[in-house]
């Protein structure tokens, strides 16, 4: 009786690729098995090969893959991943794998999947046609035994690969990680926006971990017909390693640690909450609870205006919605509270920031800060109350709250 290998497709709340990506795995002949992230990982004991599919996990909350890198099948795909099973994640199944660190190194936290960008400037979110090609040897992963361009979706608000250390480019070029690349339709790669769209460095589209095993890619294979060569690599890599020995993947390793410098007060500040319960803020809590169980966290809009008085921003819908949100205003060391039927600012009873420990999150680029005004910066602020000091500003807490290589925190006072 033949076998094939079987894939278990994962699936987070949030996810949106699961038909397409049991068909496509069903089209390449493998057997394809659902598998959502709560249900008994029992059902695992005979998967050959996992894939994670697209969407917007947890409403990409935080940002795009970071709390589903921190569920608990998480931690059961690093094992699967030491014993060398297949594991690829598309669009944001990559960002997941990329927030596990099990991309690219296995190492930690060494890279992003960021907003998408062309010269410091927001493309906001890209649904369009582009075209890869494998710019590695065929048998360098899972995914890669294919030639020529291959032709698929996009469609994703953070798919920019980047890194701020210069020794992971080093390390990918050596070992020949960087596997696919946006290139023309004659297969010549480039950095030019009408082909590498995101801003994604050396026109990345995909890149593997150092035993190939694990593959994280933007487009969607999985959505054409386009497609089936690299699901069909796929199958010929897991019957290879089966009929062979298996090879075995590096261990994680833990992160350096993170210095978080101090930010000074600015001139004007406008931190921006909500009347009604802020999902986003609940669900980053949730994640952080992980490991630090005891904290309380508060979640701002964070705005400051270079030249624009706040009372003028904060009368205007398009940043500040009275019916849904509140504001305060530092000015001067002192914070103030707007009053929208008066439209003035009057002195706030206390400090958001008291008896806190607060970070703010700064993106790189700082694409909202334009609409403001030259000299403008905006943010996302986070106050965390319940835990000590020391635990908050522990490598792996922190990046709950940001991805260092393509955000600062900074502690406020």
């Amino acid at each position: 009786m033949a076998t094939y290998p079987r894939i278990a497709v994962l699936s987070f709340p949030g996810n949106n690729c699961e038909v397409e990506s049991l068909r496509a795995v069903k089209q390449a002949g493998m057997e394809a098995v659902f598998f959502k992230w709560n249900d008994s990982q029992e059902k695992l004991k005979d998967i050959d090969g996992y894939f994670v599919p697209g969407g917007f996990s947890y409403e990409d909350r935080g940002r795009s893959g970071m709390v589903a890198a921190r569920d608990p099948l998480l931690t059961f795909l690093h094992e699967e991943n030491e014993r060398g099973k297949v594991i690829i994640g598309n669009c944001n199944g990559a960002q997941i794998l990329v927030e596990s660190g099990l991309i690219p190194l296995n190492q930690g936290l060494k890279m992003s999947l960021a907003r998408n960008a062309l010269n410091d400037q927001a493309v906001g979110f890209i649904n369009e046609w582009v075209w890869i090609t494998p710019t590695c040897k065929r048998d360098r992963c899972a995914t890669s035994d294919w030639t020529g361009a291959m032709h698929l979706p996009i469609a994703h608000g953070e798919g920019r690969f980047t890194t701020k250390d210069k020794d992971v480019w080093e390390e990918l070029k050596k070992n020949d990680q960087m596997v696919f690349s946006y290139c023309s339709a004659a297969g010549k790669v480039s950095e030019d926006p009408v082909v590498t769209p995101n801003g994604s460095a050396f026109a990345i589209a995909g890149i593997c971990n150092p035993a190939g095993n694990v593959v994280a890619l933007m487009p969607h294979p999985e959505r054409t017909e386009n497609g089936l060569p690299y699901f069909e690599s796929m199958k010929r890599w897991i019957e290879g390693r089966k009929a062979g020995k298996k090879e075995m993947a590096g261990k994680k390793e833990t992160s350096e640690q993170w210095e978080v410098g101090s930010r000074p007060p600015r001139p004007v500040e406008i931190f921006v909450g909500t009347i009604i319960t802020n999902n986003e803020e609940r669900t980053v809590e949730q994640a952080a609870h992980r490991l630090v169980p005891g904290l309380r966290l508060t979640q701002l809009k964070y705005l400051s205006p270079g030249k624009t008085k706040p009372e003028e921003l904060l009368s205007r819908l398009s940043f500040f919605n009275p019916n849904k949100e509140t504001a305060l205003v530092r000015q001067g060391g002192t914070f103030y509270r707007w009053e929208i039927n008066e439209k003035k600012l009057v002195p706030a009873q206390k400090s958001p920031l008291t008896e806190a420990v607060t970070l703010l999150r700064r993106d790189e680029p700082d694409t909202g800060a334009a609409t403001l005004g030259k000299g403008s910066e905006t943010g996302v602020c986070y106050i965390c109350r319940g835990v000590k000091e020391q635990e908050i500003l522990r490598r792996e807490v922190l990046e709950v709250f940001a991805n260092p290589h393509a955000s600062t925190l900074e502690r406020m006072s």
